[in-house]
């Protein structure tokens, strides 16, 4: 994250939205219109800004797939902080995971424990549906998950409650807008795509979806080993 911005409107209609983020300068030096800026970890398209009026803002549009999908509408008010980054150029240091600020889905935070300076932070997964399965796949302990679009090592997973946690050094907490939302407020998560790649090829790979593709595959095996056998069902 680079920057905390402020939002100063949301306008929302049929369509969709349009969000106004003001102070927001110091990512802005460099904008034009049609650049992607992540806000809260979902990558939007600047369609309007001005580097010096009100701090520098920008004026973005969420489609209702966006809205869907994250917090930027349901649960953002006009004064909220919102986590700012620019997309990562070619010849600058990498420092952390790759994000590419598409939100799978929301958490809800269902708990906060200090911990010496850190913040422990435990947050909740919405039920899977058909249509959207469960994420829980692709966290593992010491992996890293984005939430509102920062990158942060998973300190525990419970698969069976469906929830997973972090920590937040100091540094992070004073950096980041996480640590000011409340109990019970939604977060944006975007997990590991390479994950999700693998996940595919996998499944692709053993002829089929999930559990049916990997079933076929072994009966598929055993019939080969039987016929070079002989030995017919």
């Amino acid at each position: 994250i680079e920057h905390l911005g402020t939002v100063a409107s949301i306008r929302r209609d049929a369509g969709g939205c349009t969000l106004t983020v003001v102070d927001a300068a110091p990512i802005l030096d460099d904008c034009r219109v049609g650049d992607s800026i992540a806000v809260n970890g979902a990558c939007l398209t600047v369609t309007k800004f001005d580097k010096v009026d009100k701090g520098g803002w920008f004026e973005v549009w969420l489609a209702n797939e966006t809205l869907d999908r994250t917090d930027l509408a349901g649960e953002l008010k006009v004064g909220d902080k919102v986590n700012l980054e620019r997309a990562m150029a070619a010849h600058v240091r990498f420092g952390g995971h790759f994000v590419q600020g598409h939100v799978d889905t929301t958490a809800t935070i269902v708990s906060k424990t200090p911990d010496g300076d850190s913040i422990r932070i435990l947050f909740q997964l919405p039920t899977p549906t058909a249509s959207r399965p469960s994420l829980l796949p692709y966290l593992v302990p010491k992996g890293y998950v984005a939430l509102d679009g920062t990158s942060l090592t998973l300190t525990e997973v419970d698969d069976e409650a469906q929830t997973f946690g972090v920590m937040l050094i100091q540094h992070t907490q004073e950096k980041i807008a996480l640590p000011q939302k409340p109990i019970g407020a939604r977060v944006n998560v975007e997990v590991d795509m390479v994950g999700k790649y693998v996940e595919k090829s996998v499944v692709a790979a053993l002829g089929g979806s999930g559990g049916a593709g990997v079933r076929g595959l072994i009966e598929k095996v055993v019939d080969n080993v039987l016929a070079q056998k002989g030995i017919q069902q």
